[in-house]
């Protein structure tokens, strides 16, 4: 491939004003219910949900929630293989307390066969994942009626 093919089919990274790269996801965290939550808007690779998996660990270590959840309810794509999904559910689990509950928030046909593939693939490790379709179910399972989630700065650098 050409140098000129090659840099064209880099992953473009985004910037924000200061020059910091901006990540498709985020970290939040609702201190009086204990439930962190790591969003995804935009764009979903399989290099950027393995980044995601290993910040998870970190905010996860950083909060001791009582519980968690991923949503991918603002997702505009989803390019993401099965071969990353077996990896992924191969790897330790994110939260090491298996006891913890935590959700997937999969509201697409894709996301959703996707998000079973690794509750199943690493049942034996994450006993406590569920996969849902909506917030409100995560919410539901996770025992929270008055969600209030503040950003905080962990997985927004690198």
């Amino acid at each position: 491939m050409s140098e000129a093919g090659e840099i064209a089919s880099r992953p473009r990274v985004v910037h924000d004003e200061t020059c910091e790269p901006l990540l498709p996801y985020r970290f939040e965290f609702d201190a009086k219910n204990r439930i962190l939550r790591g969003v995804f808007e935009g764009a979903v690779t399989d290099q950027s949900l393995m980044e995601f998996y290993g910040a998870a660990a970190c905010a996860l270590r950083d909060t001791n929630p009582r519980g968690s959840f991923t949503d991918f309810s603002g997702v505009s794509s989803f390019e993401v293989s099965p071969e990353a999904i077996r990896a992924l559910a191969a790897r330790a689990p994110a939260d090491p307390l298996a006891s913890r509950p935590r959700a997937i928030v999969a509201p697409t046909a894709q996301i959703f066969g996707l998000a079973r593939m690794f509750e199943l693939s690493g049942d034996a490790t994450r006993p406590n994942l569920h996969v849902v379709r909506t917030t409100r179910e995560a919410y539901a399972l996770l025992g929270v009626t008055e969600p209030h989630f503040e950003p905080i700065e962990q997985g927004r650098t690198r």
